[in-house]
């Protein structure tokens, strides 16, 4: 703050602007503003008239001038902003003015650092920012082992578009495409503009290939949304080209280099679609895509057939009971609820046939953390009326693992149904005695690694030996998982685990096959 008197001459300055002046109150006391405060227009460095002056002459508050920057006495310079206004008397009479500014050096250098940075039509990083944001992608997917992914959007035909709508449909039709790929992917991915009608999504951290693939797939599908522009709709398809670190690429420039290869191979094949830059890479992920969407259809359309794998009395060779197998994938609620469904209706019908069998159903982690589990396996027991002791549910001890807590009220919701649990694959995760002993459960399964390899490895023998002997202790049926051989079998009675499953006994069946 600076006050004049009505001819402009300083009657008082507060600490902040001596600072920024560099004069003393009593140095400056009686001196002209503008010898103290010396404005000057940033850009062309010519000086500038002090508001304060104007503000006296047409006694109303006056801006300072845009681009303003005060010298200090000591040659500081800083970029300021704000008024100066008239002082009144009580009789309303103008005895002087007073001048009120700031210093902005660091906004403006936030801004033109901004500017500098991202792109003016879309707001969105421009090339300089994404650089070196692939560069500290690169360097800590190096440094952790994961992967970091560019994918490089190109709008098909857009020159054509642009020329045909005009630049100002064409900018807005950029500003909708750039938002609709913002709203499609995490706020932790980078999307930013290069230019013309190309963007580029960074995908940093990420641990898998297929992630990209997914993303790429939803992009290329989204599009097919018409686009408004004037209230008249417009059809837009783009092509994208896949680079992934460290498969493909050895560093940022080279995944961005390898990104644009792959989209123009995307142009070649016609368009409205993505290519890897790497075909064996590009290969196994669409084998992947491929089987997913036949996977997706065969559950829609319910065309999935459960196979039966029995356990057997080891000492008898009496099948006791049947396994379902269920494939792991990203529908596996959706398949393991069809596999239940179909196990208890099986099981049901070889009941009425005479044959009191108990089915086994696999449960998978994402499957045990669904809240609606138990329901769900209420529900299939009352719609194939299956009594509940003839169904066993198997789950992986790392699932039990997850949370403790959370899962021995599950596991206590469940065997209020009347079914039993197993724990599948024993040995393999982090159980401990005190959660065994928690959990309540009826069944422990020796994963087949162990039993593999029991006659074999002195490491495997004992560790078999003692799952056994802890199961026994506790009163837990026992199933050794994967006997491929007598030896194995005989070894295994002899320990005291009665039964067993593998390809000793039988592969898979059908049901007819059973």
């Amino acid at each position: 703050v600076i006050a004049t008197d009505t001819k402009g001459l300083i009657t008082f300055m507060n600490p902040i602007a001596e600072r920024m002046t560099g004069w003393r109150l009593k140095d400056a006391l009686h001196q002209k503003i503008e010898n103290v405060m010396h404005l000057k227009d940033s850009d062309t460095q010519q000086t500038l008239l002090n508001p304060l002056y104007l503000a006296l002459r047409e006694q109303r508050i006056v801006a300072m001038a845009l681009n303003s920057q005060l010298t200090s006495r000591g040659g500081s310079v800083f970029a300021v902003e704000d008024s100066a206004a008239p002082i009144r008397n009580e009789n309303g009479e103008v005895i002087g003015a007073i001048m009120v500014f700031h210093d902005v050096s660091e906004a403006m250098a936030m801004k033109m650092s901004h500017l500098a940075n991202h792109d003016q039509l879309t707001d969105l990083p421009n090339r300089i920012l994404l650089q070196d944001r692939l560069s500290v992608a690169c360097s800590t997917a190096g440094s952790y082992g994961t992967k970091a992914a560019a994918l490089l959007i190109d709008i098909d035909h857009f020159k054509y578009l642009n020329d045909s709508l005009g630049h100002q449909y064409g900018d807005e039709l950029i500003c909708l495409m750039a938002r609709r790929i913002r709203s499609l992917i995490p706020a932790s991915y980078t999307l930013a503009r290069l230019g013309g009608d190309e963007f580029v999504i960074l995908m940093s951290e990420t641990r898998s290939v297929e992630a990209s693939s997914q993303l790429a797939s939803t992009l290329v599908e989204a599009m097919h949304e018409p686009f408004v522009l004037d209230n008249q709709k417009f059809n837009v398809s783009i092509s994208i080209g896949v680079s992934v670190f460290p498969n493909d690429a050895v560093d940022a420039e080279e995944l961005m280099r390898h990104a644009d290869v792959a989209m123009y191979r995307a142009k070649q094949e016609g368009r409205n679609r993505f290519c890897f830059f790497s075909h064996d890479l590009e290969s196994s992920i669409m084998e992947r895509h491929h089987l997913e969407t036949r996977l997706r259809k065969a559950l829609i359309n319910d065309e999935l057939f459960v196979h039966y794998q029995p356990k057997i009395d080891l000492q008898t060779n009496i099948p006791a009971e049947f396994i379902p197998l269920a494939e792991e994938s990203g529908l596996i609620i959706m398949l393991g609820k069809q596999v239940l469904n179909k196990a208890c209706a099986e099981a049901k019908r070889w009941l009425e046939m005479g044959h009191t069998i108990p089915i086994s159903v696999n449960v998978a982690a994402a499957q045990f953390a669904d809240p609606d589990l138990a329901g769900m396996i209420k529900k299939a027991l009352l719609d194939h009326n299956l009594p509940a002791h003839l169904l066993e549910l198997e789950i992986t001890e790392t699932a039990l693992m997850i949370d403790a807590a959370d899962m021995q009220n599950k596991l206590s919701e469940l065997i209020s149904l009347g079914i039993k649990i197993a724990i599948d694959d024993f040995g393999t995760g982090y159980s401990s005695l005190a959660y065994l002993k928690k959990f309540n459960v009826d069944v422990m399964k020796i994963d087949m690694s162990f039993v593999k390899d029991m006659l074999n490895n002195k490491h495997d023998y004992e560790i078999v030996k003692t799952i056994i002997s802890l199961g026994k202790s506790m009163g837990l049926v026992l199933i050794a998982e994967g006997v491929e051989t007598k030896e194995q079998s005989h070894a295994l009675v002899e320990l005291g685990c009665f039964m067993g499953q593998g390809y000793l006994f039988s592969r898979p069946l059908s049901t007819v096959d059973f």
